[in-house]
């Protein structure tokens, strides 16, 4: 009993922060959530894009109205977030695998510098994919 008092009064006395606004994450911790989000992404975007496909080699009026659809501003806003998830999504992915196989450091600033250079990278993929679909 004297335990589960103590468990209770320790719950209570801990430090609450509701700001969210102040907490700082490392660029490590960003470069991790973001690479879960895109491997999200993609995992829905295979969905849309399959349906697409789908669509288009159902007919020639099913090719048809595929490209009208990929002919409008969101569907092209829609496809370049999808290649740029999937951009960052291999960027991280390739990091990982070097981290995992020993060509890259497990220290913190070996982290940092690796996560920079994939954002970096995924900036210019990014770019890319922009003038390819526009």
């Amino acid at each position: 009993m004297w335990a589960l008092f103590m468990i209770k009064n320790v719950k209570k006395q801990r430090p609450v922060n509701l700001d969210l606004t102040t907490i700082r994450f490392p660029v490590t911790a960003i470069a991790s959530i973001l690479h879960r989000v895109s491997g999200v992404i993609t995992f829905v975007a295979v969905g849309i894009l399959l349906w697409l496909l789908g669509l288009s080699l159902s007919s020639q009026e099913g090719f048809q109205s595929a490209a009208d659809i990929m002919d409008g501003f969101f569907a092209k806003f829609i496809m370049w977030g999808i290649l740029t998830a999937l951009a960052y999504h291999a960027v991280g992915g390739i990091r990982h695998a070097l981290m995992d196989v020993g060509y890259l450091e497990e220290t913190f600033e070996a982290g940092k510098r690796s996560a920079w250079v994939a954002i970096g990278i995924t900036v210019v993929l990014s770019i890319l994919a922009g003038v390819l679909v526009w």
